[in-house]
């Protein structure tokens, strides 16, 4: 299923079938606009890790925890280390790594609550972002998926994690694919491929085609979903995104900007429902 994307604000969009799962739910992904980031993260970068002054992220955030109606003391990141690790968080994690790199959960990669009132968070500038949504268990989780946390499984672990250890049944489980690089503007060499190649036990028409002698481009979205329906994810509940993070200037690219840029973040959260 195709992502359809809807404007919040000039700093946040939003996915419109995915959030329609349900009321409490929101899932979001920012843009690089409407921040107070100086070159080269302007304007509204994401991460503290890039170099940018701390001060300036954490007004952006501010300016994004405003538009998403989630209080920034009420955000939970990780330190992400493109491995496969992943976390439940509940209510005592809320407000880490919101306000410095130093308090985020270490070397984690994933993220995932049963509770209300938390804001998973997670920071891309070409990776790919997988949302999770159980409507019957009220699970939500997010994985930062590059090549390496794809080829080590990063989005089945989550999907076992959420089946071991509470119960879900597979077929419950929603997947949103966010925006990430294309499989026209990702080239890789054999190392990778060779990775690839690893979860690959017959070959996949379009996740990787060659370009020049052990170069290709790989398409990290479909490997994504291809191991995500290994995993019994039903395709009807994989929404995948076509917005490419290189191309569209909307976005912060890695690659585009030769390593040297601002980051987006993707988020998702449930909001407590006040009864009336």
């Amino acid at each position: 299923m195709k992502a359809n994307w809807q404007r919040l604000s000039e700093r946040v969009e939003y996915e419109e079938q995915f959030n329609a799962l349900d009321e409490k739910l929101f899932a979001g992904f920012t843009t690089r606009n409407g921040g107070v980031s100086e070159f080269p993260y302007k304007t509204l970068n994401m991460g503290f890790h890039v170099g940018d002054t701390v001060d300036a992220v954490v007004q952006n955030r501010e300016r994004v925890a405003k538009d998403v109606g989630f209080s920034l003391d009420h955000w939970v990141g990780s330190e992400q280390v493109h491995a496969s690790v992943i976390q439940e968080v509940t209510k005592s994690d809320r407000g880490r790594g919101a306000r410095s790199l130093r308090t985020a959960i270490n070397e984690t990669d994933g993220l995932y609550t049963r509770e209300t009132d938390i804001l998973l968070t997670s920071l891309y500038a070409d990776c790919v972002p997988l949302y999770f949504y159980s409507p019957k268990n009220q699970i939500i989780g997010l994985c930062h998926a590059g090549w390496k946390g794809t080829v080590d499984q990063i989005g089945p672990k989550m999907v076992s994690e959420w089946v071991e250890k509470h119960g879900v049944q597979v077929s419950d489980i929603h997947i949103l694919i966010g925006p990430c690089i294309s499989q026209q503007q990702y080239e890789v060499d054999r190392t990778v491929i060779d990775r690839v190649n690893e979860q690959l036990p017959m070959k996949h028409k379009g996740i990787y085609t060659p370009t020049r002698a052990d170069h290709f481009q790989l398409h990290l979205p479909a490997l994504n979903r291809y191991l995500l329906e290994q995993a019994g994810i039903l395709s009807a509940h994989i929404i995948e995104s076509d917005r490419c993070t290189f191309s569209d200037d909307a976005f912060f690219s890695h690659r585009q900007d030769q390593g040297k840029t601002g980051r987006m973040m993707s988020m998702i959260g449930m909001k407590k429902v006040v009864e009336r």
